[in-house]
């Protein structure tokens, strides 16, 4: 690759230098990144693993005080119990956490990049299209006007995101 202040001059494309066949894999490379089935799956496990983080984060936060009933109950079980229970607890809510995340990463990102693709345009409608398309399949099982207000708040949030994203 050339970069301002290489030597070089700024002429010769991204695989100067390279044999054929080191050319040919740089470019079956690029393109299998630039595929939608591997964005939908980068994205997904990308939000499995911010959302596993998140959840445990999360979860973890759950047993600061032993103020509560559930609290309480722990508080009179022994040490290896108490641990038992809660580092359980924090992996079953760690992946739930996960899943979801990684699930709307994998939606959002196959579905704008199809848009893209379709539309042949790289701009902030395929975005908020993409986030109405997620919330509405995400909130389709509790109905349609969850799916409509997932709709609208997931298109809202995708604009907001890109707009900032986009600005110069």
């Amino acid at each position: 690759m050339y970069f301002p202040g290489m030597s070089g001059g700024g002429g010769g494309g991204q695989t100067a230098g390279m044999s054929d066949q080191e050319a040919a894999m740089v470019k079956a490379m690029q393109g299998a990144m630039e595929s939608c089935p591997f964005k939908t799956v980068i994205s997904g496990g990308m939000g499995f693993a911010l959302g596993g983080a998140f959840g445990l984060f999360m979860s973890s936060m759950s047993y600061d005080t032993p103020m509560s009933a559930s609290g309480q109950q722990l508080v009179n079980l022994p040490l290896r119990e108490q641990l038992r229970r809660g580092f359980k607890d924090m992996g079953s809510r760690s992946f739930s956490s996960a899943k979801n995340f990684g699930l709307v990463g994998a939606i959002f990102a196959g579905t704008e990049c199809c848009i893209e693709g379709y539309r042949a345009k790289n701009d902030l409608t395929n975005g908020i299209a993409a986030g109405c398309i997620t919330g509405g399949a995400l909130g389709a099982k509790a109905g349609p006007q969850a799916a409509a207000i997932g709709c609208v708040g997931f298109a809202a949030f995708s604009a907001a995101i890109d707009s900032y994203m986009r600005m110069d």
